[in-house]
């Protein structure tokens, strides 16, 4: 960026509201949505759906809960005309969904849109016009504010001179001042209330006022400012439902929306993911679910975003970004070692709390099952990662429960792994590292038969192993209070024990008759005091602690 082309800019100007309210508002239910993914995404993309993709993306619309959806701007094209046909004539409309389309206020689009209308049992023809300074000097020729306002009166005069030839339609009537986001609030007032005049709304018959964010110039507080102001200078406000649009010119689409409804706005229309002009609309899955993260239920039915992802990729050849809200691939994944183990931890504490304890997991604002992301998601490893996201991958996909001591030493393996290989390891990955290099380890000794007995008057164990030592097969004995005291005496006969046990730890992996134990065994070797681990694995637990004495010793040999 030249520094010196910094003067073109200028500040926008805020909103005169000293004494506004919506900051100490909060959100406590869910406004009525409007998806425009048929019209204002469509019309944003390269290559715009087909009738068939259109179709399958209207139903899919329905299944999440939309009760109005804008399908379209049937006058603009032959193809936006016969989809609308399409869904008319096929009866795919579902009697509590009501059909949405975009007209100017021009007098031979409104006829044709009307034309498009005829069968449809319920409708809301939304009619527009540009409102601020800046359009009505350069798209409207320097046009006055009456000349701006007579096109909006205009335009509703004709929607309600045509409203009897489509008696069997149902018909509501919506507005937007275009441009609002930089119209003078008052002067967008006037045009609405002008609107409704010619309307006739009233609070049994309310009219949609939509007020655009056509273009996001400033920060989200100002848009808030606007949608307060407005509201408390139209007259007859119970015959009005206040509705939000949202672009994203700035990023703060979604904030605009939550301050603007906080504002007391009702009604908000966007797309699924934000798809639309320039950076996009308004994402309303953002929205909805962080009214559903605060207890607020959004009267939608996303608890299957990969599915609706698919169908939204598929139709609009568009592609959710990884970090995208509650929907990327990597939103619920954590990396870094720190946030794994405090994740981990909560996950472990909710699995003891139960299921419909309040959720409360560091760094996971919502439970990804909610929105049908699996928790295979929530922990990955590469050369970031921490001992406890390996644990947790360990005990979530294997079963394998590490005490918590024996962390550090499988942490440091395979994170090493990790690192020198630049690159993030798989589930099977890890298990195949902590297998190759922690469990039933048989070099430089392996275990290839034990037996016991009991020694003397039943106090002591005796075990008889046979092991093959750097290349030679040896019967070894000892005794001991159990198999592994006893075991760990039969290797200190040989002169081969330079070590001491310090911990050992088992359980079962699986259920029923022919699950495995897992033991795992720490000792620290007698020279230096450091401290190694090793896991044992089989269907009787007391092979199981002496194989992970054996790993724990084998490991104790090569380090």
């Amino acid at each position: 960026m030249q520094h010196g082309k910094i003067t073109k800019y200028g500040s926008f100007p805020t909103i005169d509201l000293p004494n506004r309210v919506w900051p100490n508002k909060t959100i406590d239910r869910s406004p009525i949505w409007c998806s425009v993914d048929l019209r204002d995404g469509n019309q944003s993309l390269a290559i715009p759906m087909n009738i068939e993709e259109k179709v399958e993306m209207f139903q899919m619309l329905c299944e999440i809960g939309f009760k109005e959806i804008e399908i379209g701007f049937p006058s603009a094209s032959e193809t936006e005309y016969a989809f609308t046909r399409t869904l008319i004539e096929r009866g795919l409309i579902p009697d509590d969904v009501t059909i949405q389309v975009l007209v100017q206020c021009r007098e031979h689009l409104i006829r044709r849109t009307f034309e498009a209308l005829k069968g449809a049992k319920k409708a809301i023809v939304h009619i527009y016009n540009s409102t601020s300074p800046l359009q009505r000097r350069v798209t409207f020729n320097n046009a006055s504010k009456e000349q701006i306002k007579q096109i909006a009166i205009d335009g509703a005069r004709l929607v309600m001179d045509l409203l009897p030839a489509a008696a069997g339609t149902d018909i509501r009537i919506e507005y937007s001042p275009e441009s609002f986001s930089d119209t003078e609030v008052d002067f967008a007032a006037e045009v609405c209330e002008a609107v409704m005049e010619v309307c006739g709304a009233t609070r049994e018959r309310p009219i949609i006022l939509n007020l655009p964010e056509t273009v996001q110039w400033t920060t989200p507080n100002v848009y808030a400012d606007m949608i307060e102001k407005f509201i408390s200078l139209i007259p007859n406000r119970e015959a009005a439902i206040i509705s939000l649009h949202t672009h994203n010119d700035r990023g703060t689409g979604v904030a605009s929306t939550e301050l603007g409804l906080m504002a007391g706005a009702d009604r908000v229309e966007g797309t699924l993911f934000g798809n639309g002009e320039r950076t996009g609309n308004l994402d309303i899955v953002t929205v909805a679910l962080n009214m559903y993260c605060h207890g607020v239920d959004p009267q939608l039915r996303l608890d299957n975003l990969p599915s609706i992802r698919e169908v939204y990729e598929r139709c609009t050849r568009m592609t959710v970004p990884e970090r995208q809200p509650y929907a990327g691939d990597l939103v619920f994944t954590a990396f870094s070692g720190s946030h794994q183990d405090a994740i981990k931890k909560g996950m472990d504490l909710r699995r003891l709390e139960g299921g419909n304890a309040p959720w409360h997991v560091p760094y996971l604002t919502i439970d990804p099952a909610d929105v049908g992301a699996n928790y295979e998601a929530i922990i990955r490893i590469n050369s970031q990662s921490g001992k406890g996201g390996i644990a947790y991958i360990l005990n979530r996909d294997f079963g394998f429960d590490l005490p918590k001591l024996m962390h550090p030493s499988v942490g440091e393996v395979i994170g090493e792994i990790a690192d020198r290989r630049g690159q993030e390891l798989s589930s099977k990955e890890i298990n195949e590292l902590f297998v190759a290099n922690f469990v039933n380890l048989s070099s430089p000794l392996e275990l290839r038969d034990f037996q016991t007995a009991t020694a003397g008057k039943g106090v002591l164990l005796r075990c008889r192993a046979t092991v093959m030592y750097q290349g030679r097969q040896l019967v070894i004995e000892g005794e001991g209070n159990g198999p592994i005291n006893a075991f760990v005496k039969a290797i200190h006969s040989q002169g081969w024990k330079n070590f001491t046990l310090r911990d050992y730890r088992s359980h079962a992996i699986g259920t029923g008759s022919a699950s495995e134990s897992a033991s795992y065994v720490s000792i620290s070797r007698d020279s230096d005091g450091k401290t190694f681990w090793g896991c044992g694995l089989d269907t009787s637990i007391d092979l199981a602690g002496i194989k992970a004495v054996v790993s724990a010793f084998n490991r104790s040999r090569k380090i």
